[in-house]
């Protein structure tokens, strides 16, 4: 009986996992189709990122180039890469 009690609760715990995910999807399918996009927002822009190559050539060090435009050391080796 055990065993039986079991089983029965998995397949409703699996049911209700297919059920959140279903409405996981519609909801994001949702928030696109208004024009929402997920995901971690881009710290520069594509004219920034332009710039930042524009002044390593320069000769400006990698330091200068992310105080000027407000971000990390990190971010500005991405851009150029």
């Amino acid at each position: 009986m055990g065993r039986v009690m079991l089983t029965m609760i998995e397949a409703f715990a699996e049911l209700e996992r297919d059920v959140i995910r279903e409405r996981t999807i519609a909801g994001l399918e949702a928030a696109r189709a208004r024009g929402n996009v997920g995901g971690r927002p881009v710290v520069l822009s594509p004219v920034q990122i332009e710039a930042a190559k524009s002044t390593r050539t320069v000769g400006r060090s990698v330091v200068e180039i992310a105080g000027a435009l407000g971000c990390s050391r990190a971010t500005i080796y991405r851009a150029l890469s």
